[in-house]
């Protein structure tokens, strides 16, 4: 069997899950502050990669170039997920 047929499995431990709910929450009141709607700027942001959506102000840019972008994604759907189907 062909190595790309086989499903991954992806999992971010809850140490690293916790420092992710952290830095969102940082990079989110910090562009609200700035007078940024949150929600655009962090998807294009894990669209694209560019960490220009993210202002320096209070280094969220840094903080948040810090995670991986696919481990931003695992802890967002977990979070929506355990709130909104688990409920």
């Amino acid at each position: 069997m062909n190595q790309f047929d086989e499903t991954m499995k992806f999992n971010v431990d809850e140490t690293k899950a916790h420092n992710v709910k952290e830095i969102m929450t940082t990079v989110y009141s910090t562009l609200e502050e700035r007078g940024y709607n949150p929600i655009n700027q962090i998807v294009g942001y894990l669209q694209s990669g560019d960490p220009a959506y993210i202002p320096r102000h209070n280094e969220a840019r840094n903080r948040i170039r810090h995670i991986d972008r696919d481990e931003i994604m695992e802890v967002l759907v977990r979070t929506y997920i355990e709130k909104e189907i688990h409920e």
